[in-house]
């Protein structure tokens, strides 16, 4: 899809799953192989959404994106990125960039004028990293949760 010499963005599959799953842990949500085969299909059935993964030369994963597109009838609707994760040992190599410029594209050929980013308060890297994107923190909130199994 795009990349440089040395990393190449595309689309996820389930053949990616084992390294996605590891690098779900580096963000903090540990998940297994098989939690994240069954959220790609479920990914993949959705026309608005999207996980691109960054590999490198030999094809392995190295950071991932998750984005996807959200209407609103409050506001006009914006891409919401759901996480972004780029290895430990390859941070500050441009993977995170790149995955965002292919985030951002997507979102605006989908006609999205803006993207959206949730980032724990205790993120102060990543938000450095997305202010540094141009990003820039529009609100502070609480999020609500209730389990409804």
């Amino acid at each position: 899809m795009s990349g440089s010499s040395t990393t190449t963005i595309r689309e996820m599959t389930e053949g990616d799953a084992v390294e996605v799953a590891a690098l779900s842990g580096e963000l903090g949500y540990p998940s297994t192989p098989e939690q994240i085969g069954a959220r790609l299909r479920a990914i993949e059935g959705h026309p608005d959404a999207r996980v691109f993964v960054a590999t490198d030369p030999g094809g392995r994963v190295r950071g991932w994106v998750h984005v996807f597109g959200h209407r609103q009838l409050e506001s006009d609707g914006a891409a919401g990125v759901g996480g972004l994760v780029v290895e430990a040992g390859s941070r500050g190599q441009g993977i995170g960039r790149a995955l965002m410029d292919v985030a951002e594209s997507w979102a605006r050929e989908r006609g999205y004028q803006r993207v959206t980013i949730p980032s724990n308060v205790i993120r102060e890297r990543a938000h450095r990293f997305y202010q540094r994107l141009g990003y820039a923190i529009v609100k502070t909130q609480h999020k609500l949760e209730k389990p409804i199994l």
